[in-house]
C-alpha cells in the first residue's frame, strides 16, 4: 500500500510562533523518506494561521533537493489564485529537478478570506479552474501552454524545461459537489478525498465517479488518494484523548476558516452545495457538526489504524493514504510521537499489504 506523509503548518498552539511551526513541519518532512513513507504532500492556504503555505511547489522543490525517492504531492494547488503560466512552469521545473516524482493535486478554493485578499471574484472560481486546468494539463503533454477562453487567454509559450514525463494518471483534484465531480472526471483527474461527508456517502460517490469517468474516457480513473488527519497511541485511552483534543480542534478550525456557517456562500455562483451544509449545521448544531467532522478522521491504536486504513482503502479502491501528524494546536513532541508510533508500528504492516496497484502512485518514472 502506498503510504504518504502530509505536512500541515497550522499555528493553533498558544504561544508558538509561525517560524517554530515551520521548523516543526520541516523536521517531520526530513524523516519521511528514511522511515519508509512513499510520498510527502502539502496543501495551499494564505493569510491566516490555518495552514501557512503560500506555494506548495516552493516547499516541494526544497524537499526534492533533500530526498531521492519519495513522491512529491500537492494537496492541492488552488488554480484561481495563480497565473496558469507560473503553475505550469513551476510544476514542470519541480518534475524535472525531481526526476518525475510529482503527484499533482489541484483545486478551485473555498476560503472567502483568500479570494478577498487576492482581490479575486469568488464566483468566477469554477470557470477559472476549468480554463486554467485545461491549459496546464495540455501544456504538460505538449511542452507549451496556450488557451483561448472566456476568462483566460494565453498566446503559445513554451515550457523549458518541460514536464519530465506525462502527467496522465498522476493528476488529482478535490471535488465535493456533484458538479465539481463531473468537471474533474471530464479533465481526466483522479480524486483526492479529504473527508467532509458521511463515510457511506463518500464510498457511494467515489464509485459513481469511477463509473462517470469510465463513461467519458473508456478506462478507469487514477485510484483515489485518501487524506487523513491521524492521531495514534498504543494506549487506547490516550489515543481517544488525542483524537478528542486535536482532531476536534482541527475540525473547528476548518469550520472557521471556510466559513461553513456564513450565509455568503449561498449567494456565490458555484458554491450552492454549501447552502445545504449550512442548513444541516443549523439543524443539528455547531458542536455536533464539529464532532462529526472530527470523527471522519481515522485515529486509535496501531492495530486500529491498520484495520481502519485497510478497510477504507479497499472500500474506495484507493491507491493509498496520506497521513498528517501535526495539526489542531498539537505540540511538536506530540506530533513527533505520533509519527514515531505510526512509522514503527503501522507503516511496515501497511507496506506489506497489496490492496491496489495504481499508475499514478506506483508507476516507474522515466
Amino acid at each position: 500500500m502506498h503510504v504518504g506523509m502530509g505536512l500541515f503548518f497550522q499555528g493553533l498552539e498558544p504561544g508558538r510562533d509561525d517560524h517554530d511551526v515551520v521548523r516543526g513541519g520541516l523536521a517531520l518532512a526530513d524523516q519521511a523518506e528514511p522511515r519508509g513513507f512513499d510520498s510527502i504532500w502539502t496543501a495551499e492556504h494564505h493569510f491566516t494561521r490555518y495552514h501557512m503555505m503560500p506555494n506548495p511547489a516552493q516547499l516541494l522543490t526544497y524537499l526534492a533537493g533533500r530526498t531521492r525517492t519519495v513522491r512529491l504531492g500537492t494537496m492541492v494547488m488552488v488554480l484561481p489564485w495563480h497565473d496558469p503560466v507560473r503553475v505550469a512552469e513551476e510544476i514542470a521545473w519541480l518534475d524535472s529537478v525531481s526526476g518525475g516524482r510529482v503527484l499533482l493535486g489541484l483545486g478551485r478554493g473555498l476560503g472567502a478570506i483568500e479570494f478577498d485578499d487576492f482581490r479575486l471574484e469568488m464566483g468566477e472560481s469554477r470557470q477559472r479552474f476549468v480554463e486554467y486546468a485545461t491549459a496546464i494539463s495540455a501544456a504538460f503533454e505538449s511542452g507549451a501552454i496556450e488557451h483561448d477562453g472566456e476568462l483566460y487567454r494565453q498566446p503559445r509559450a513554451e515550457l523549458h524545461p518541460p514536464a519530465f514525463t506525462t502527467f496522465r494518471g498522476r493528476t488529482y483534484a478535490s471535488a465535493v459537489s456533484p458538479e465539481s465531480a463531473r468537471i474533474m472526471a471530464g479533465l481526466g483527474y483522479g480524486l483526492m478525498l479529504i473527508a467532509q461527508k458521511p463515510w457511506e456517502v463518500t464510498v457511494r460517490e467515489t464509485a459513481e465517479y469511477r463509473e462517470l469517468y469510465r463513461s467519458i474516457h473508456d478506462e478507469d480513473p487514477p485510484a483515489p488518494v485518501l487524506v487523513n488527519f491521524t492521531t495514534i497511541d498504543p494506549d487506547p485511552a490516550r489515543a481517544r484523548d488525542l483524537h478528542d483534543e486535536y482532531a476536534t480542534a482541527y475540525a473547528r478550525s476548518t469550520i472557521e476558516h471556510y466559513g461553513f456557517t456564513d450565509p455568503r456562500l449561498e449567494t456565490v455562483p458555484g458554491y450552492e452545495y454549501y447552502a445545504g451544509l449550512r442548513r444541516n449545521i443549523e439543524k443539528h448544531g455547531l458542536p455536533a457538526f464539529n464532532r462529526f467532522l472530527a470523527d471522519l478522521q481515522m485515529g486509535g491504536t496501531p492495530d486500529e489504524l491498520v484495520e481502519q486504513t485497510v478497510e477504507r482503502v479497499r472500500a474506495l479502491d484507493a491507491g493509498g493514504v496520506v497521513n498528517l501528524f501535526a495539526f489542531g494546536g498539537m505540540p511538536q513532541h506530540v506530533a513527533q510521537r505520533a509519527a514515531d508510533v505510526y512509522a514503527e508500528q503501522v507503516l511496515p504492516r501497511l507496506a506489506a499489504i497489496d490492496v491496489h496497484r495504481d499508475v499514478g502512485l506506483t508507476a516507474q518514472r522515466a
